[in-house]
């Protein structure tokens, strides 16, 4: 334990803290010091006990208010956190989507290409077998006018 020697309203004491903790506490003393000054100048010498109850009350109003704002701060901050995985939960859900209705494009993408394939290849044999009905009309019909 170390020994901290510190001045509070003209008075010398004697404070014991942890080791390393010195300069903390001291920066501490300091302030509440200065807040109990403050009230004595501002409401008179109205007596050291109800004054120190004064800057007591003072130090805790502060210390109260800000812990309130400071767990105000972490239930936005919670929110904004269930916000950001609700978010990112949608758009893993959008990405997934878009990749499934991708995926069904390729598909009926190919699946008409081979449609188309397959028109052509059909259209080309009922061309060819038009050509061959012709071609053998033509020679039916030059046999016909040779026999005659």
């Amino acid at each position: 334990m170390a020994n901290v020697s510190i001045k509070f309203n003209n008075k010398e004491f004697l404070l014991a803290c942890e080791d390393g903790q010195e300069e903390h506490l001291e920066e501490l003393l300091i302030q509440i010091n200065k807040k109990f000054n403050n009230l004595k100048n501002d409401l008179g010498n109205l007596g050291e006990n109800k004054l120190l109850l004064i800057t007591a009350v003072k130090i805790m109003d502060e210390y109260y208010e800000t812990k309130k704002k400071v767990d105000q701060k972490k239930e936005e901050l919670n929110n904004l956190s269930k916000k950001f995985k609700e978010l990112k939960s949608l758009i893993y859900d959008y990405r997934d989507t878009k990749e499934s209705e991708i995926e069904k494009l390729n598909l009926d993408h190919e699946n008409l290409k081979q449609e188309i394939d397959d028109n052509q290849k059909k259209y080309e044999n009922l061309i060819d077998e038009a050509a061959d009905q012709i071609s053998n009309f033509v020679k039916k019909a030059k046999l016909e006018n040779i026999s005659k």
